[in-house]
């Protein structure tokens, strides 16, 4: 028998025309599913910048402003506190109406800052009877639940007892009536 003929050998495969993947690269990684570092920090700054402007133009104003007009302070025998009338001009800048609910008066010494709630104002007679000086300017006084209308501007004084003496109350650096509204996270603050 003769031998086969010898087969001749097998072509190469056909070489592929379009990309080939390759088996070794991780499709699943941040560099092939996100965009570039630069586009992606720029997109953060700009939407920071938006955020930033709208908490500016969006952030609590006080609903009020006011002055404060004067100050009268009496020493109380035997005590080392000062007794004090401020007196205040309040107006309602906003277009709602401004329930007041606490008032305060606060100052400012060397010896660091003081602050006292205001006494009610039911007991404004008595303390003119017994610091007639406290009455120099007083108005009528502001009670917490006092209403006042949009546009509204009110006059009113409140009386506190700050625990210095009136030597130490006359070389203060400021004093300060304070009145918290009711639904406002920020304060109606009149500086002297």
């Amino acid at each position: 028998m003769s031998d086969p003929a010898p087969t001749p050998p097998a072509a190469p495969p056909p070489k592929p025309s379009g990309p080939t993947i390759n088996i070794g690269d991780e499709f699943g990684t941040a560099k092939r599913n996100l965009p570039p570092a630069k586009i992606v920090l720029i997109a953060i700054a700009a939407v920071a910048v938006v955020v930033a402007i709208g908490s500016f133009l969006k952030r609590a104003k006080p609903q009020a402003s006011g002055t404060l007009d004067n100050v009268v302070a009496v020493e109380i025998p035997g005590q080392t506190s000062t007794m004090a009338a401020l007196t205040f001009t309040l107006h309602n800048t906003s277009d709602t109406i401004l329930y007041v609910r606490t008032l305060q008066g606060e100052i400012k010494t060397s010896s660091g800052e003081q602050s006292a709630d205001a006494v009610s104002a039911v007991d404004f007679d008595r303390y003119f009877q017994a610091f007639p000086s406290l009455k120099n300017g007083a108005q009528p006084p502001l009670p917490p639940e006092t209403k006042i209308q949009p546009g509204e501007s009110v006059t009113r004084t409140i009386i506190v007892a700050f625990p210095v003496t009136l030597d130490a109350f006359n070389q203060r650096q400021s004093t300060t009536v304070v009145v918290q509204p009711y639904d406002q996270t920020v304060p109606i603050v009149m500086s002297k």
